[in-house]
Parts: structure tokens; sequence; C-alpha cells
């Protein structure tokens, strides 16, 4: 059994410990949290363990929300950290896990340089067998790496362009973001998979939630109808061929596709790429995915769990969790 800790629960923590909760193979030891806010109080009705800041214990005694320690106990207890505090927080803590000897990973808000190996399970599990710090990639790289693993294997990539268009509520225009290119995307995917080649990636941020679009245009080393590629899509567990047939082509759809599934948070852990946007044109693949932002790195988690433990393979690990969590569903 595997005693996991998570250090942080807002969007992305608060999922990573439910499914690391869920898995058989693993102990959730509790989870770190600076505020006394209603989602601390939603893991405590959860059964979930609460460790704080030294200096934060007071603010959780005014409300009488009770902890179970500091959060260098549950560092010091955990055989391993899931980091999902705020992006830049992540490096400030490596030091303190360094400290008790406990293997950490981290989220894609972090730099690259905060790990030894950057991840994407379909991608590049086995590098990071016995690592002691993992970065995930974040949401919508992740996404890229599922989508350009199989096209790598099956057919080579020459070169691809892509437009990332990011969910980003808070804003009340569109923007680019960022205006120079190419947006972190590119070369973190590179990080996981270097056959990729040539890449740019453009990123914008539009006033919607939840769920990234991505306009994808691959020149493939080979020429498979778009018919074949589709197959080689749907035959990958973390992509889902969204059927034509079903009228969804934005991110409110696929809300509702969620929800009508009864999946937890509208969790949609895999790729959502549409089946009618598959063309190809010689050696030219166009199409259209969606990435949601809250869900799609959890699994990689679970997986870079076992990876740096060293308790199961790529096909085991993405398995089980793949069955524990639903993926592949819907």
């Amino acid at each position: 059994m595997i005693r996991v800790g998570v250090n942080g629960y807002g969007t992305i923590g608060k999922r990573v410990a439910d499914a690391v909760n869920s898995m058989p193979d693993m102990e959730l030891v509790g989870i770190g949290k600076a505020s006394p806010n209603h989602t601390a109080d939603a893991a405590a009705e959860r059964g979930y363990d609460i460790y704080v800041p030294e200096e934060r214990h007071g603010r959780f005694d005014d409300v009488g929300m009770a902890v179970a320690g500091d959060i260098h106990d549950l560092i010091d207890a955990s055989d391993i950290v899931a980091d999902a505090t705020p992006a830049g927080m992540g490096a400030e803590y490596r030091p303190i896990y360094e400290e008790y000897d406990t293997p950490a990973l981290f989220q894609g808000g972090e730099g690259a340089d905060v790990a030894e190996e950057s991840f994407t399970a379909r991608a590049n599990y086995s590098e990071a067998m016995g690592k002691d710090y993992v970065r995930i990639v974040s949401c919508n790289t992740t996404g890229l790496n599922r989508m350009f693993a199989p096209l790598v294997e099956e057919y080579g990539v020459e070169r691809s362009s892509i437009t990332l268009v990011r969910c980003r509520g808070e804003h009340a225009v569109i923007s680019a973001d960022p205006v120079t290119m190419p947006s972190h995307h590119g070369p973190d995917a590179l990080e996981v998979i270097p056959e990729i080649g040539q890449i740019t990636t453009m990123g914008m941020k539009v006033p919607t939630v939840r769920h990234h679009f991505h306009g994808i245009n691959v020149e493939l080393g080979a020429e498979p109808s778009a018919e074949e590629v589709a197959d080689l899509f749907a035959s990958q567990s973390r992509i889902h061929v969204v059927d034509g047939d079903l009228d969804i082509s934005s991110g409110w759809d696929l809300q509702e596709f969620a929800l009508d599934r009864g999946r937890d948070r509208m969790n949609l852990y895999e790729n959502q790429l549409f089946e009618d946007s598959i063309t190809m044109e010689g050696s030219q693949l166009h199409l259209f995915q969606s990435i949601h932002r809250e869900s799609d790195v959890v699994p990689e988690n679970v997986d870079a769990i076992r990876a740096m433990m060293e308790t199961a393979d790529a096909e085991e690990s993405i398995e089980k969790t793949n069955e524990v969590m639903g993926i592949g569903d819907v």
C-alpha cells in the first residue's frame, strides 16, 4: 500500500485526493490546506485528515475545524507527496520534501527544472520509474501528448502547428496568451516526446470556463485516411472520439454530456476529440479536440505515483487507473 499525501486542495488537488482515495493500492494520508474555507470543510466531510502550515493553525482553531498536524507531519508520514499547491509554490516546497527524503510529483504550473522528468503516462511512463521528482505537464500539454504519442508511433510526425483556445473565466475579453510564440505547450510537449519534432503552439484566452479547445494541424510521415486516423484515436483509452451524431460542439455540450453520464464534478479525464473534424489532405491532419482543464491530469498523477514507487509497469497502471476511475466508459 502506497501512502500518499496531497499537498494543496484546490481544483486539481481535491480531484487527485479523491482518485488516490479510490485506488486499492494506495492510502490517502491526508491533504494540505492553508485556509479553513468551504473546500477544507468539504475535505473534512469526506473524512480526509487536514494538515496545515504551523502559522495557520489558529485560523482553523477559530472556526472549530480539526487539524491532524502540520504540513511537515504530512510529508513525513507519506511515502510520496502529490504537490498540488498554487503555481510556483511546488518549487518552494521541494527542499522540504528533500529534507524528509520524500519523493514528490508536481503539476504543470511549475517549471520543468523542478523535477527530473516531465510526464504523460501514455508517452513516457518508463522514464519516471524510480524517479524522486516528476512533473505532470499541464492539462493542455497532457492532451497534446496523448494525441501525439500514437501518431508518432503509427505514422511519424514531421511538424505541427497548434492554436490553443484556453478558458479563463475571469477575463471579459479575448486575448493572445502569450502574444509571443511559441506558448509553453510546444516546448513542454517536446520534453515528453522529442520525436514530435518541429512544433509551433499559439495560445489564446477566452471568457469561458472548464474546457480548452485545440485547433490542430499535423504533417504526418504517411498519408492515412481520415477513417484510419479516427480508428487509431478510438483505440486509445484516454481519447474519446466524439461521435458526430451526438451533436456535441461546445464546452457547454460537454458539461451536459459529463453530467448526464454521472461523472463526479463533471470530470472528463479523456481528450474529447471531435470525429467530424478529423480531416486528411495528403499527409496533413486537421482536427479539433477539447480538454477538461480540471480533470485530465488526474489519472496522470495516479500513474506517476506508481511509476515513481515502481509498483507497476505502464500497461498495468494505466489499466488499473482507468478501471477504478471509469475512464473510457463515456
